[in-house]
């Protein structure tokens, strides 16, 4: 899925000077993506309060959805530069196919990690069998170090574990003792967690790391902050454990995300990261001539494909990095 608002702007990344002591609620923003009977989501990250929570840059999460009355998702070729994406599903199965070849499937506790790098493009389509559509749809920006990585693709299942009373699956980085295989570029962690009404639980955490917790169902409870499906607690770093609870009477299912900061200036707009104005101008500019016929750093468009989405014009203004 891509940063498709119908007026894309500049998202300035950057860190607030005075950042919070403790956890607070980062509310959420209703986007479509497509036309009018466009599926909507709502997007928490990123916002000016909070840009970044360690290398995750963007939160979509979506659903549950009559797919009948949505239309589903139906997002054509479009290009990534500079991040991951990651697929997360709750109900309902999503296909991928990008321009290296890949044609993959994800389904509800899988994990779909693609690698953009220096340049890729990528379409999703929910499947004819999908009737209700729950998900998320993650960006976690990629280093300076490694901003220019191959482009690839890996999928996961990670294995359900019990954790204080909780049920846990762990799909990057270390949590509750369980490791995902699947390599990151950056300290970080993905994990969905369930818990049970009234539930606390004690997550022990890399101090060093900022963590958000995106609620999905139910109502979940980081000391004074309580957020409510599509919300993120945002936590920062510093405190080796953070106490989760389930605030309603019914289960809470949250994931967790968490890294250690970025601590560099990017650019976001549109499907693009980068490091300058320059950079984006000219990934898109690649984009459209790619688009045109011509070769480019996107990779080769999969035969199934029958158009893909075109690049959107510029701003007015300078794109300006914050970090």
């Amino acid at each position: 899925m891509s940063n498709l608002d119908q007026a894309p702007a500049e998202v300035m990344c950057e860190r607030r000077e005075d950042a919070p002591a403790g956890p607070v609620v980062l509310p959420y923003r209703d986007v479509p993506l497509g036309g009018p009977r466009a599926m909507r989501v709502r997007r928490s990250l990123p916002q000016r309060a909070q840009s970044l929570i360690g290398a995750w840059c963007f939160v979509d999460h979506y659903g549950p959805d009559d797919v009948s009355a949505t239309g589903g998702m139906e997002v054509p070729g479009h290009p990534h530069t500079e991040l991951q994406t990651v697929s997360w599903l709750f109900t309902g199965e999503v296909e991928h196919r990008d321009t290296t070849g890949t044609h993959a499937f994800v389904r509800p506790g899988q994990l779909n990690l693609m690698t953009a790098g220096s340049g890729i493009a990528h379409s999703e389509y929910s499947t004819p069998a999908t009737t209700v559509l729950h998900g998320v749809q993650l960006w976690i920006a990629l280093p300076a170090a490694h901003r220019f990585a191959d482009p690839g693709f890996r999928h996961y299942e990670p294995p359900v574990i019990e954790a204080g009373g909780a049920e846990a699956r762990v799909f990057l980085g270390r949590l509750f003792g369980q490791a995902s295989p699947v390599p990151a570029y950056s300290a970080l962690v993905g994990a969905e967690v369930t818990l049970a009404p009234g539930l606390s639980l004690d997550v022990e955490v890399d101090p060093g790391h900022e963590h958000g917790f995106l609620c999905d169902t139910g109502g979940l409870a980081v000391g004074r902050a309580i957020a409510r499906p599509g919300e993120i607690v945002f936590h920062p770093a510093g405190v080796p454990a953070i106490t989760l609870r389930a605030s309603r009477p019914e289960p809470t299912r949250i994931l967790v995300l968490g890294g250690e900061p970025l601590r560099e200036q990017i650019v976001m707009w549109w499907n693009f990261i980068g490091r300058s104005h320059e950079e984006v101008v000219g990934f898109r500019e690649a984009w459209q001539r790619q688009r045109a016929g011509q070769d480019g750093r996107y990779g080769v468009f999969p035969d199934a494909w029958t158009h893909t989405l075109p690049a959107p014009e510029l701003p007015n203004v300078r794109l300006r990095s914050r970090g």
